[in-house]
């Protein structure tokens, strides 16, 4: 990669509309292969003789989608503060970002692993499932749970990519990932007939090889960039402190947001395996809403950080109407998608009847959801750029709130239909109270 192959500086690519759609274009696509992993593991074990199988995988995803997203601060937190770095012209701390969350990253996944038999000990304790869920679930998670430092690295690449408005190699990145993933679990439960076992070994392989590209990609980036770095500016105190700051208040907005998605997987676990079998296949159709729509949060992120790098705010305001329209376009194209296609989606992620047939009945609500959730998506993008993690922090913490009441107000009287609804009165209580506030974050920039 030569010098000029960097991503050009601010206000050179064009209207804002070329430079949201620059970015959020290949994100849509690299953010798209993920679900589509998702879906494929789904699919894969949804072709095996029993429900079981999908409950259980759908356990042991859900397990690690709470940690992953728990620990996406690790590329939230990179890309706005690069962003800003940029816009600001300071090179060295654009070099110093990617070395602290690096840094981050190792200490993080060191951890999880260490403690990976409490963690699924105290995770079966908490979800009431049938003894053939929880032991495949647990050796699902047992050989996955070596992918997470790999994951966490990548989280930091990724961010700090996107903070460099680079979304080529991230997009590199997860379609290397995510391809080899796909084509290991058709070998290992196919070929090799190893279960789920082979749908959690793919997933250790495809995630190192993907870091490691990664890695080798951020080089060149970095001989590349002006300037040199230094060890004492990735350990000063005060930036130190600033990036332990805003993960932790990611850390703590992300922790509400997965309960929301461990709370409905272990209720809809109660339900029974059927009912556990159909809410997984209809979650990937929010899985793939949720990786659409976060693609204009994450250019919102490096767009809009660069604004306020510049302390230009009305570039900010501007940058954010645009993002704003295209997520609702993408949303309502989401719903037209799902609304024609949704029994074929269905159809094509299992081939049990009971299962097919149950998620049928359910399938108006994850049809309804982009419309409820694209506020809350594309604000989050909104704020990340401004840093301002602490507002985004206690409107979920409300929101939480707001779902916990409607959880066991309707649960008991709608059955999974009530379970829905509290997940839609979540989404939708945090796009509002977003909106409320923002006039004050917009005064801070």
């Amino acid at each position: 990669m030569s010098a000029a192959s960097l991503p050009p500086s601010p206000d050179t690519r064009g209207s804002t509309h070329r430079q949201i759609w620059a970015m959020a274009g290949p994100i849509i696509l690299a953010n798209i292969s993920v679900p589509l992993l998702g879906a494929v593991d789904t699919a894969v074990v949804g072709h095996l003789p029993e429900p079981y199988y999908i409950g259980a995988v759908g356990i042991g995803a859900m397990l690690f989608n709470f940690i992953y997203h728990l620990f996406n601060c690790l590329r939230m937190g990179t890309t706005g503060p690069t962003a800003q770095a940029r816009g600001a012209g300071d090179h060295v701390e654009v070099r110093a970002m990617i070395a602290r969350a690096l840094l981050l990253a190792g200490a993080i996944g060191a951890v999880l692993v260490a403690l990976q038999w409490p963690t699924i000990a105290i995770a079966l304790w908490v979800i009431e499932a049938s003894a053939e869920v929880e032991r495949y679930a647990r050796d699902y998670f047992l050989i996955r749970v070596w992918a997470l430092p790999a994951v966490l690295g990548t989280y930091a690449v990724i961010g700090w990519f996107y903070g460099l408005r680079d979304v080529r190699l991230p997009l590199a990145m997860q379609i290397l990932t995510n391809a080899l993933n796909i084509g290991l679990d058709f070998l290992f439960v196919f070929g090799f007939g190893w279960g789920v076992a082979g749908v959690a070994a793919a997933s250790v392989i495809a995630e190192y090889a993907g870091l490691l590209f990664g890695l080798v990609c951020m080089r060149r980036t970095l001989r590349c960039l002006p300037g040199a770095g230094g060890r004492a500016r990735v350990l000063d105190r005060a930036r130190l402190l600033r990036m332990v700051s805003i993960n932790s208040d990611i850390v703590l907005r992300t922790l509400f947001i997965v309960s929301v998605l461990a709370f409905f997987m272990a209720k809809s676990a109660e339900l029974g395996d059927v009912t556990l079998a159909a809410n997984q296949v209809l979650q990937n159709f929010l899985v793939f809403t949720s990786y659409g729509l976060d693609a204009f949060a994450h250019a919102a992120e490096a767009i809009l950080g660069e604004a306020v790098g510049r302390g230009d705010r009305a570039a900010f305001r501007r940058d954010m109407r645009v993002v704003f329209l295209w997520s609702g376009i993408v949303g309502a194209l989401n719903v037209a998608v799902y609304g024609l296609a949704g029994h074929g989606i269905i159809d094509l992620l299992t081939g049990i009847p009971e299962v097919r047939a149950a998620a049928a009945a359910y399938l108006y609500w994850p049809v309804l959801m982009p419309l409820i959730s694209v506020w809350a998506f594309t604000y989050d993008g909104v704020y990340l750029a401004a840093t301002s993690t602490r507002a985004m922090r206690n409107t979920v913490m409300l929101s939480f709130a707001v779902f916990l009441v409607a959880l066991y107000a309707l649960m008991p009287l709608l059955g999974n239909h009530g379970l829905w609804i509290a997940v839609a009165a979540f989404l939708g209580c945090r796009g509002l109270l977003l909106h409320l506030v923002f006039p004050h974050v917009l005064r801070a920039i």
